[in-house]
């Protein structure tokens, strides 16, 4: 079994800029040019190679918590969610921006490329109509519970 502290020790030499969206990439449902896999022990974890790239990719992150927290039921906006739903978040949210270009998928191909989009379109990402991405974070439901 691996030592937690040991991991995490492991995990913040390895991974010097985190990927907000791990779980989506790790989930397959979303690609990013810029994510770099590691494997440390038996898991996986995902860095991101271009830090500007990170903060805008953060910064949709950000909103995505932000707008999603009354359809996620989450009364302590300061609070990390639990797994099942920041995969929600992640993997609706990003399917969520995508279909405001009228693609329908089930697989975002490029992060960093969509992200870009959102900007050219939108100017910033505070005005993406996030009433119609949220949509998508309701109705996403990730991987059934094996029996």
């Amino acid at each position: 079994m691996l030592n937690e502290d040991a991991y995490k020790a492991t995990y913040d030499d390895k991974v010097r800029l985190s990927c907000p969206f791990e779980k989506a990439i790790l989930s397959r449902c979303a690609e990013c040019v810029h994510a770099q896999k590691l494997n440390i022990a038996e898991r996986e974890a995902v860095a991101c190679e271009n830090p500007l790239a990170r903060e805008n990719c953060f910064t949709l992150h950000g909103l995505l918590h932000q707008n999603a927290l009354f359809v996620l039921k989450q009364p302590h906006p300061d609070e990390p969610l639990p797994h099942a739903k920041e995969i929600k978040v992640q993997c609706g949210g990003l399917l969520g921006v995508l279909k405001l270009f009228c693609q329908e998928a089930n697989k975002v191909d490029n992060i960093h490329a969509m992200v870009g989009k959102v900007q050219r379109r939108f100017s910033t990402m505070q005005n993406v109509p996030f009433q119609e991405v949220i949509k998508e974070i309701a109705a996403y439901e990730g991987r059934r519970k094996r029996r």
